[in-house]
């Protein structure tokens, strides 16, 4: 694995930042593969990111767009990842429908619908039962309580290692996520994080030692390139 922590002046410039690297991991895929594929996080802080890459001259046709974890709402629900992504950026740019990848949500079982989009999963990336797929890009961030995508400290989904996506828990709500062993396998992860609140959260997942069951961001250590991009207020204290 090949670790990158950067701690930025402020959000925008954490914004730049990650718009750089981002775009050009999604160039060099396309070059390299003919598509690019990239799964998205969720919350306010990627936001002003998806608004960002909607402004570039990519070739739209080529890229392929999934989410690392769904609330379980409805596409329109204010709460929605993909409503907001949408929002944001793929309304604004020319890339085909059947090049949007949404998480299921409108049945009511979750553990169905989440292994239907692992069988989705599967069929869009050729793998076999036994194989993980490989993510050119995941886009990740973090709660104040550690959590990233929908693993969330203590929930059943941490245990999940031979699956591509589980049913993730929130205060009893239902959420569909990638497993920690799906992310592992992508060939770029990055974390996002900004804010004076994410400065402990941050200290537990870069502590030498500390349990991942508690604080689940320390599960992620992906195959390729892990990036951490933060501000200073979430950076400033930061013992890397």
């Amino acid at each position: 694995m090949n670790k990158i922590v950067e701690v930025l002046p402020d959000k925008a410039i954490l914004i730049a930042r990650a718009l750089d690297v981002v775009v050009s991991k999604m160039q060099a895929a396309i070059e390299e593969n003919g598509w690019c594929t990239i799964a998205l996080a969720g919350g306010s802080t990627p936001k002003p990111l998806y608004e960002a890459i909607a402004t570039q001259a990519l070739q739209w046709d080529k890229v392929h767009v999934f989410w690392g974890d769904e609330r379980y709402v409805g596409a329109d629900h204010p709460d929605s990842n993909q409503r907001m992504a949408r929002l944001a950026w793929l309304n604004q740019v020319s890339i085909p429908e059947a090049n949007i990848h949404p998480m299921p949500t409108s049945g009511e079982n979750p553990a169905a619908d989440a292994e239907e989009h692992q069988a989705q999963l599967r069929d869009f990336f050729k793998t076999s039962q036994e194989e993980f797929p490989n993510f050119d890009v995941i886009l990740l961030g973090i709660g104040d309580d550690a959590h990233t995508a929908s693993l969330f400290p203590h929930t059943e989904a941490l245990q999940v290692k031979e699956q591509l996506v589980t049913v993730g828990n929130k205060d009893g709500q239902p959420r569909i996520t990638f497993t920690a062993t799906l992310i592992n396998h992508a060939k770029c992860v990055m974390f996002l994080v900004a804010g004076a609140g994410k400065q402990q959260a941050l200290a537990e997942i870069f502590a030498p030692e500390a349990d991942p069951l508690t604080y689940p961001a320390r599960l992620i250590q992906p195959q390729g390139e892990l990036w951490w991009l933060l501000d200073q207020e979430a950076g400033k204290n930061l013992n890397r």
